[in-house]
């Protein structure tokens, strides 16, 4: 027989991927499936950006091999778009490394930092894919707890009762997916000291904080960041181009290196027609996300609403494309998820998923037009 690698014994298919196929074959079966579960963006990146790939298809060169490192003037649109929106000064030159999209990130940077039997920080609840690729590297996830009631920010009391010795990576989210909470200052403050203090690289994973967010923040801002943490972030969320797979990673030089040389053996630059339309996509004025908010706004007010008919808890201040919603005591998330879906063809995605403090929530998502969460509430 053939012997698969033992480390895929550590991790199991992607939730949204398996349970996608079960939507879709409802769907093949004729019932009429509202998809409120995934943050996958359903409207149009800005024309301006559609122009500038579409003209650069004609230009020379466009369609070779690029560098690993990315067009300079991508990565200079990058560095422009942090000072202007974040405060933080980048070098362009060597403190941005262009990603196909900031999940390979996670696995780029993993490899590069990690070996067998190395701890990593994880939040609980979090984005699934810090842990699966954390085993997949045959290092260990350490979870770290996040409550409501602290708004679900660090217990950094707990974190210094840990044996930090084999500790070398901590992930962080902030705005955090998938309870829409924002970091403080003091957080990020706090977050470097202990990743000094312990010789841990902080990174924090941010690619949502141009939905409704008016504090816009980065790790970076912080004083003496550079010197631990790293930051992801990406064009998905903010610019509706999750398909087109453009991330960035940022910060100092001697980090970036090490993970280029992972990076390097995996891909062959990004396709030259799509680095374009980013650099249309960074320079744009802060107009494109009042309006892109303006939808998003509308359709929250919606999924509150379905929240209330479901008798759900939230809070009306978090931030992001998902509203996270505490379900009555009774009741667990994976029920509520099946009857939901077998019972009035609607899909969320149950707060399970991202790990076992998710238990008793479900998240909704934004990425739907108002017309079907309209719907989805006269089902209820």
């Amino acid at each position: 027989m053939i012997q698969f690698a033992n480390r895929l014994n550590s991790v199991q298919e992607y939730y949204f991927s398996k349970k996608l196929r079960e939507v879709r074959q409802l769907a093949t079966e004729g019932k009429p499936i509202i998809n409120i579960g995934i943050g996958s963006p359903d409207l149009q990146p800005p024309s301006s950006v559609i122009e500038a790939i579409k003209n650069s298809l004609f230009e020379d060169g466009a369609h070779k091999y690029q560098s690993y490192q990315g067009l300079t003037e991508f990565r200079k649109a990058v560095s422009s778009f942090y000072q202007r929106n974040y405060d933080v000064a980048l070098n362009s030159e060597n403190e941005v490394l262009p990603l196909m999209g900031s999940k390979e990130g996670i696995m780029h940077i993993s490899l590069a930092f990690l070996n067998k039997g190395d701890q990593v920080l994880i939040p609980n609840p979090g984005y699934p894919t810090y842990s699966s690729v954390t085993n997949l590297i045959g290092a260990t996830p350490i979870f770290y707890e996040l409550d409501s009631n602290t708004n679900w920010q660090p217990n950094f009391s707990e974190l210094e009762k840990l044996d930090t010795s084999k500790i070398k990576l901590m992930w962080v989210n902030y705005p955090h997916m998938p309870t829409g909470a924002k970091a403080t200052n003091d957080t990020f403050e706090k977050l470097i000291a202990f990743g000094k203090k312990h010789n841990i690289v902080i990174v924090n994973d941010n690619p949502y904080s141009f939905i409704l967010n008016d504090n816009l923040q980065s790790i970076l801002k912080v004083n003496g960041a550079k010197d631990i943490a790293l930051e992801l972030n990406s064009l998905s969320k903010s610019f509706n181009m999750s398909g087109w797979r453009v991330g960035m990673l940022l910060g100092k030089q001697e980090f970036l290196t090490e993970v280029l040389k992972v990076k390097t053996q995996m891909d062959s630059g990004m396709f030259y027609g799509i680095q374009k339309g980013a650099i249309e996509a960074l320079q744009l004025s802060n107009d494109w996300f009042k309006q892109l908010n303006s939808v998003y706004t509308e359709r929250r007010e919606l999924v509150w609403a379905l929240a209330d008919k479901l008798k759900c808890t939230y809070h009306k201040d978090n931030s992001g494309m998902f509203v996270w919603a505490k379900l009555p005591s009774n009741i667990t998330s994976e029920k509520m998820i099946d009857d939901l879906l077998y019972n009035k063809n609607i899909f969320v995605a149950p707060g399970t998923v991202f790990g076992s403090k998710g238990e008793g929530y479900i998240r909704f998502s934004l990425c739907v037009p108002k017309e079907k969460i309209k719907e989805a509430i006269n089902r209820i």
